[in-house]
């Protein structure tokens, strides 16, 4: 289907007045077709009234949202939002920045909110057991469960995320994207069995499937971490948690206290380049970076090719938008 994009090209800088504020928030829930064509509409028209940008996914199963704007803005958003059919218990986990760290506002219609393309998981009819921030840091500092179990925390994100940041002895099984979690957890059922497992993800959506298939696998005492990483550091203060934990958008990377801290991602690679790799003479951005030079990162001729061609069509959208914009108001 088609999306609905927008290019906004208002000032992302903080005023003295105005804070951004960077929300996201999902919901598991059954939309009808229908109604997925008109909420679509009246999302993207309610974020362009308030200057919002983002990304906001819809599907049958439910809604995934990534928005960022000024604090007010946001807030005018979700007050709009809790007032629609369905949606008025959503709460939305939040952080700050200096700027919007996201270049566009898009809503768009897809099969999944979280693709994971496996039809049978359906966490829109019910959910798995979720464990609360500080019950969960309760559970790791006294090293078992209140039922005496070991706890085996599970990585579910994808392994670039991983290297950024992760829960101290979490299992990770090195997946590229979410669509191998359940290979890599049928060959390794053994290291969950007679365990109580809280999968754990940025956000929450990813281990909330993930859960929901490990529990109709036959694993017993499966918990997902309620609100993801992110919630985590709100509520637990990164209690266990070595490192940061990466996020979708151009801040790249948060610490426990959901401050920016100056990681970035390589557009060739998608590694996460730290600030002592930032220095190196291999760092040339955006196409390549110490990861790329080395190792299974390392990307052909050809790709770094059509990354700039892509690079430079949106430079050159962007700069036709601006002068675009500039004749609109001389105009005026």
């Amino acid at each position: 289907m088609e999306n609905i994009t927008i290019h906004n090209d208002h000032n992302d800088e903080l005023t003295n007045s105005d804070t951004i504020l960077n929300i996201s928030t999902y919901k598991f829930i059954e939309l009808k077709e229908s109604y997925l064509t008109e909420l679509k509409t009246n999302i993207f028209a309610k974020c362009e009234e308030l200057s919002l940008k983002g990304t906001v996914i819809l599907a049958s199963e439910g809604i995934n949202v990534f928005l960022a704007g000024y604090s007010r803005q946001i807030q005018q958003f979700f007050a709009w939002f809790n007032h629609l059919d369905k949606f008025s218990d959503v709460k939305p986990k939040e952080s700050f920045s200096n700027k919007i760290p996201f270049r566009r506002l898009i809503v768009k219609i897809k099969p999944e909110i979280i693709t994971m393309r496996m039809p049978v998981i359906r966490p829109q009819e019910e959910r798995a057991p979720a464990v609360e921030a500080k019950i969960l840091a309760k559970w790791l500092r006294q090293g078992h469960d209140d039922d005496n179990r070991p706890v085996v925390m599970l990585d579910t994100r994808n392994d670039f995320e991983v290297q950024v940041g992760t829960f101290n002895n979490a299992l990770n099984y090195n997946i590229n994207k979410f669509t191998e979690f359940a290979d890599a957890i049928d060959k390794n059922k053994s290291d969950l069995e007679n365990k109580t497992v809280v999968s754990f993800c940025t956000g929450g959506i990813r281990c909330e499937k993930a859960a929901i298939y490990m529990q109709n696998m036959g694993l017993n005492n499966v918990y997902q971490l309620e609100g993801g990483i992110l919630k985590y550091f709100e509520e637990a203060d990164g209690e266990h948690y070595t490192g940061e934990c990466f996020v979708f958008d151009y801040r790249t990377a948060l610490n426990a206290k959901l401050e920016v801290t100056g990681q970035l991602q390589c557009y060739g690679c998608r590694a996460v380049v730290s600030l002592e790799d930032q220095k190196s003479n291999l760092y040339q951005p955006p196409l390549k970076c110490p990861h790329c030079a080395i190792g299974r990162n390392k990307i052909s001729l050809a790709k770094q090719e059509r990354i700039q061609t892509k690079i430079n069509k949106k430079m050159q959208a962007r700069q036709e938008y601006r002068k675009q914009q500039k004749i609109l108001h001389e105009n005026l």
